[in-house]
């Protein structure tokens, strides 16, 4: 069914590679307009060069950004909703991880620098994105977490603190609009290890196929997520497909969190 999300208007951080930039070519093979905002602008350019030529002029558009400044918000979704004329998704995904350690170890800057990249970012976007959300009805706020936000080990003290703030935060946003009445939606996505750059440090010090094969093994279905099942995900919520779904965590893990 070719333009489910026909006629959305999608600003996407992190949209220079990895999930953001898969999630906007799935919104943009079906349909949506989208705007790739990245600290890595010329990353963002180019990937929005790209779906450009793959799916039509002004399909995409590039916008720099630090998740973590207020004024490069503002001035990013001005941007955008000038660029689009308007929005009506909003995919939270810009984030970082680490190899922190346990608690003890990782430094009051690092803990801080998790929250302020993978939390900030959510709040901010959230903050001032739904004020152009409100005009442009129904919308849809997606806001990517992981599965270390419901699943914690050891040695992530602030990855997962952080991204459980993310599905928290996400469940405030829903019920903030849901009370405001408007037609807003708000959830969390929660992927396994995914075949991204993300993971380039450890196929650095295991080499790729046996780093993926260790990850694989730590997944019930025995492999690691494909970036085209997050593309799908996003496109199902920033679709009126889920338009009865919010304060939801839809978890893409391949089974982790049913053990």
């Amino acid at each position: 069914m070719a333009g489910r999300v026909q006629g959305k208007k999608v600003f996407i951080t992190g949209g220079a590679q990895g999930l953001g930039a898969a999630m906007a070519s799935a919104l943009a093979a079906e349909g949506a307009k989208v705007a790739l905002a990245d600290i890595n602008f010329v990353g963002a350019e180019k990937t929005a060069d790209d779906l450009n030529k793959t799916f039509g002029a002004e399909t995409a558009t590039a916008y720099e950004l630090d998740v973590t400044d207020e004024g490069q918000w503002i001035a990013a979704l001005e941007g955008a909703n000038g660029a689009m004329g308007g929005i009506s998704g909003l995919i939270n995904n810009a984030g970082i991880s680490s190899r922190e350690g346990g608690i003890e170890e990782l430094s009051l800057e690092g803990f801080r620098r998790l929250m302020s990249v993978n939390v900030d970012s959510v709040f901010l976007g959230a903050k001032h994105g739904i004020k152009y959300l409100a005009k442009n009805q129904p919308g849809s706020i997606v806001n990517i977490s992981s599965i270390a936000g419901l699943i914690a080990n050891h040695t992530s003290p602030g990855y997962n603190a952080s991204k459980a703030a993310v599905w928290m935060l996400s469940k405030n946003i829903a019920l903030y609009c849901a009370k405001k009445g408007l037609n807003v939606r708000s959830n969390s996505v929660h992927p396994t290890f995914i075949d991204t750059p993300i993971l380039d440090p450890i196929r650095g010090m295991f080499g790729k196929e046996e780093a993926e094969a260790k990850l694989g093994r730590q997944v019930p279905m025995g492999r690691i997520g494909k970036p085209e099942e997050i593309g799908a995900t996003a496109v199902f919520l920033i679709s009126d497909e889920s338009s009865f779904i919010t304060g939801a965590e839809i978890k893409v893990d391949g089974g982790i969190s049913a053990m």
